[in-house]
């Protein structure tokens, strides 16, 4: 009985440990992310001043912020998890959730809203059959509202990944879109 027992507890901490192998694993940060985070490190007084670009790295690496890659940059800064959560969930092109492919921020500021955001914002949600925070089937386009995409006197506007396109009409969705398949 109690050799069974030893082997249980043995058997139990190794599932443990592989268990936590596994965790570790995903929670790395890649070598090019690292050397790309120590350029910005060396570029500020101190290694938490960094977290906004080493989120910003991360993310062109991966798509988006998982809670293991918030755990992974917030041990190499030595921070908190919280702390790091905290900046990523404060800026919003910081995606702490899958994204598709091509992000399309569609600005909703009162420009471009009195300007024809709205038929816009009914033209994208028909051609790609989603509407705000959703993704497509296909993962290729992720819909999300901007407050200011900063050129109200060419309103409309919205941004396709870093591609700004302004004084939008709606007839003009299918083409922009096209270049992004």
């Amino acid at each position: 009985m109690k050799d069974m027992l030893l082997q249980r507890h043995y058997k139990n901490r190794e599932e443990s440990f592989l268990l936590s192998t596994e965790k570790d694993k995903k929670m790395q940060l890649t070598e090019t992310e690292i050397q790309a985070i120590d350029h910005e490190v060396s570029m500020v007084p101190y290694k938490k001043a960094a977290v906004i670009e080493a989120l910003k790295i991360v993310q062109q690496n991966r798509g988006w912020i998982s809670d293991e890659s918030v755990e992974a940059i917030a041990a190499y800064l030595q921070m908190s998890a919280a702390e790091v959560d905290s900046v990523a969930t404060f800026y919003n092109l910081i995606f702490r959730k899958p994204v598709g492919r091509h992000v399309i921020l569609l600005c909703d500021s009162i420009s471009c809203y009195v300007m024809g955001y709205k038929k816009l914002y009914d033209a994208l949600q028909q051609q790609l059959k989603i509407k705000f925070g959703e993704t497509t089937a296909d993962k290729k386009f992720t819909l999300l509202p901007n407050a200011c995409l900063g050129c109200c006197d060419h309103a409309p506007a919205l941004m396709i990944g870093d591609d700004l396109y302004s004084d939008i009409k709606e007839e003009e969705l299918a083409e922009i879109l096209k270049g992004y398949e």
